[in-house]
């Protein structure tokens, strides 16, 4: 079983940084890159870190999943095909964490901040690709194969690390699927959870879980997520989201050289 030192100050700082993460989530994405380093920074190790980032976040997905029911309910056609391969891709994903050693994952993380960073700098750029999609785009029933493979592949990335899985998932789907972007980004979210669920439900049996970190970000993130609902209309998300990818390249840059 593994302690971090929650004195006053560190608890401050860990719900800020999920408040944070929870705010810039319902704005435009990419708390992870919030979370995770701080978690390091508190002294918790690297793969311990990643795992208990991935359990407290379920909650937020569960959230975003069900706030979408309705267009999620209307692709559950779809779903049906996806679910085998986001969870199976999600425990493989999670399983090669655990088996990564330590010393490993730290030589991987800055180029896993840096995906994520690159991911969530593209999410425009994706989201215009993916609104003048015409009907000569390749679709599930041309190339089952296809979207099973890449959605296995968003799978695996999604229970390994997690950063930027909903844009790697909106672009997949968005992609090969020829239907609306409110309804694609519902099943974005149904298997963000999917893959996330399956992932936390491993990990809860690692012993790698800090339960009293994953309490308190929780509350945080739940806090920061209604108030990013409620400021949405309010704050323009673009600067958000150029802060955390500058935020990820400076953190990228840092653990290159570290």
């Amino acid at each position: 079983m593994l302690f971090v030192d929650l004195n006053l100050f560190n608890i401050c700082i860990l719900i800020l940084a999920a408040m944070s993460a929870g705010f810039v989530n319902a704005l435009a994405g990419g708390g992870t890159l919030i979370t995770f380093p701080v978690l390091m920074a508190l002294g918790i190790p690297p793969v311990a870190a990643n795992v208990t980032n991935t359990v407290a976040l379920c909650p937020g997905y569960f959230a975003g999943t069900y706030a979408q029911k309705k267009d999620f309910l209307s692709m559950k056609k779809n779903l049906w095909l996806i679910i085998p391969f986001a969870v199976l891709g999600g425990l493989a994903g999670s399983i090669l964490l655990i088996y990564t050693p330590e010393k490993s994952f730290i030589t991987i993380i800055p180029f896993l901040i840096l995906i994520a960073s690159a991911i969530l700098a593209l999410q425009k750029t994706l989201k215009k690709i993916l609104a003048q999609k015409n009907e000569n785009i390749i679709s599930k029933k041309s190339n089952p194969f296809l979207f099973s493979t890449l959605v296995f592949l968003a799978a695996i990335y999604g229970g390994y690390f997690g950063a930027g899985l909903g844009v790697i998932l909106m672009a997949v789907l968005g992609l090969l699927l020829n239907e609306s972007l409110t309804r694609i980004n519902a099943l974005k979210q149904s298997t963000s959870f999917c893959i996330n669920i399956i992932a936390a439900v491993y990990f809860c049996f690692s012993g790698l879980v800090i339960w009293p970190v994953v309490a308190l970000m929780i509350a945080g993130s739940l806090t920061g997520g209604i108030m990013g609902g409620k400021m949405a209309s309010r704050i323009n998300p673009e600067i958000l989201r150029w802060i955390i990818v500058f935020t990820g390249l400076f953190m990228a840059v840092y653990y290159f050289l570290k």
